[in-house]
């Protein structure tokens, strides 16, 4: 095409754009709203429709998928029945600590009141080592370090039964009626809990920064005040360390009683979920859920039909 019937082109359809706005302007009329459309992702409804989650095959007893952006449940298994939830408890405990507003530079000793004396389980941090309570999440939350959960639980203001009572509290305030709480780092069967009620848990923490960080660092450092020494870390949910997965908060637990259990908040197919899974007896079934529901989330989104809303808007 020659250079002068472009330009003549573009002088028409600048004369245009410009006469319509002179029109629309003078005449004081709202411009028509434009047929955009429909928005690209596949709602939560299609996903169930064509995805057909009562053919998802889970290892774990207790399941429950959300679509966060829309609120919805893609699938659930038992999410009512109470269960142990081992140390997804320092969920919990983590979001009382940071609401409290109790300084996280602050340092604690740890003592052997911290050890623990129910299970016999092992901590990298020494007795008598001095830790910053911001450390002391780090090795609760990304480690799962039961030792730590216990010093902020000892050092919480008014001591342990204080912090018990906040945890219950904070419970009640978000709706979670079948929660409950005994011990910060979930070694105790008593603390409690249902699928539906760590959703609103996982809800909550979300909103913290901090607990992101924390969640889905796949390896860090804290530093004993007392010696200078640094001791290396590993966040204990192995998915966190994949970059196939984009994982927004997580937290690992396990006790005999709880069995095997998960908490994500991830996206899978453009689409943010949060996964809640329990009682997994196989040490790698948790993970292989994961994947199962990822491979599942993924074929439903290929199965849903090209939307007809924006040919439709146009009729």
């Amino acid at each position: 095409m020659k250079p002068t019937r472009i330009l003549v082109g573009l002088a028409t359809l600048v004369g245009l754009v410009l006469a319509t706005s002179h029109v629309t302007s003078d005449a004081n009329v709202t411009p028509p709203v434009e047929n955009k459309p429909a928005a690209s992702y596949t709602s939560a409804a299609e996903i169930i429709e064509y995805g057909q989650p009562n053919r998802l095959t889970l290892q774990s007893g207790v399941a429950m998928i959300v679509d966060d952006r829309e609120g919805v449940m893609l699938y659930g298994r038992n999410i009512e029945r109470q269960r142990p939830i081992a140390s997804l408890t320092k969920l919990m405990t983590a979001l009382v600590i940071l609401e409290s507003g109790v300084p996280l530079d602050e340092p604690i000793k740890i003592t052997r009141d911290d050890r623990d004396r129910l299970r016999g389980t092992k901590s990298r941090l020494g007795f008598n080592g001095v830790f910053t309570r911001h450390d002391l999440l780090y090795a609760a939350l990304g480690a799962s370090d039961n030792r730590a959960a216990a010093a902020l639980a000892r050092t919480y203001p008014g001591g342990e039964e204080a912090m018990f009572q906040a945890m219950n509290a904070k419970a009640q305030q978000l709706g979670m009626t079948q929660t409950r709480y005994v011990d910060s780092s979930g070694l105790h069967n008593g603390n409690v809990s249902t699928a539906n009620d760590l959703v609103r848990l996982v809800n909550e923490t979300h909103k913290h920064a901090l607990i992101h960080a924390m969640t889905t660092t796949p390896t860090f450092r804290v530093t004993d005040q007392a010696s200078g020494r640094q001791i290396a870390f590993r966040n204990t949910n192995r998915l966190v360390h994949r970059q196939s997965w984009d994982i927004a908060l997580s937290k690992t637990g396990y006790t005999s009683a709880a069995g095997n259990c998960l908490i994500m908040q991830t996206t899978i197919a453009e689409r943010p979920l949060t996964i809640v899974l329990l009682n997994s007896w196989g040490k790698l079934s948790r993970y292989g859920d994961a994947r199962r529901i990822q491979q599942w989330l993924e074929k439903a989104e290929r199965r849903v039909p090209p939307t007809i809303t924006a040919s439709a808007s146009h009729i």
